[in-house]
Order: structure tokens, then C-alpha cells, then sequence
């Protein structure tokens, strides 16, 4: 790092310090998909020097996240280190979960989308006179 070492922190390792990330990977992943604002503004690059005092909201399963950063760890530690080092200024226990598409069953599918079944093409098959 440059002189001033704890000025900042790279975005992908605070995120895996701080147990949001199980890996540098995924850290990055989330970070590149532009899910990731820091005080509003999206944020792409994994190498974002991360300082004390910056807000980053984010997806986190099906609630968003916004956190406060309050210290720059110096290793992926315990839960209770990890959660010192940030402010959850929303809980998730106070939100209401984001929500999600129906899932379709395997084999169903909406009408119209996707290929025929095999009773719609002999249907097809009727209507066309073969």
C-alpha cells in the first residue's frame, strides 16, 4: 500500500473482512454486476479505495444493505470483529424482504413462452391441415 497504509482499503477485501463476502471472487463479482453504491453513486471497480465514515447499500439475499463503515480491518477475523467494524444503519429486521418472481415448477412454463409441447404442435399440426 501507499505511505499512509491505513487510510484505505481495497472495496473486494473489506467487503470479505467484514463477512458480507465469502471470498475475494464473490466480492468482485458483486461489485462489477453495479449493485454496489457507495453515498449513491454506483461503483464497478473492485479496487475502490474504501476510507472510515463512506455508506455502501447493496442486495444482500432478499433485503438491501446499508452500511456505514466505522473501521478498515487488517484480516478476516470473528463475527464479532467483523460486525465492529461497520453500522447496519437498516437493519434487516425491520425490513420488509425485497420481492422475488414466481418460480415456476419444473416442467410448466408460462403460455406462449419458450418451445411448443408436443400437444401444442399437434394442435399446430391440425389448425395447418397436416
Amino acid at each position: 500500500m501507499s505511505s499512509g497504509e491505513g487510510d484505505f482499503l481495497r472495496l473486494d477485501k473489506w467487503l470479505v473482512f467484514a463477512r458480507f463476502c465469502k471470498t475475494r471472487s464473490v466480492a468482485g463479482a458483486l461489485v462489477e454486476s453495479g449493485r454496489l453504491r457507495i453515498a449513491g453513486s454506483v461503483v464497478s471497480k473492485p479496487h475502490y479505495k474504501l476510507r472510515v465514515g463512506e455508506v455502501l447499500t447493496f442486495p444482500q439475499g432478499d433485503y438491501v444493505r446499508v452500511i456505514k463503515v466505522l473501521s478498515l480491518p487488517s484480516r478476516r477475523g470473528p463475527a464479532n470483529e467483523a460486525q465492529a467494524c461497520y453500522e447496519d444503519l437498516h437493519p434487516t429486521a425491520d425490513q420488509v424482504p425485497l420481492p422475488r418472481g414466481r418460480k415456476a415448477k419444473a416442467g410448466e412454463r408460462e403460455p406462449g413462452s419458450g418451445r411448443p409441447t408436443k400437444r401444442d404442435r399437434r394442435e399446430i399440426e391440425r389448425f395447418k391441415g397436416g
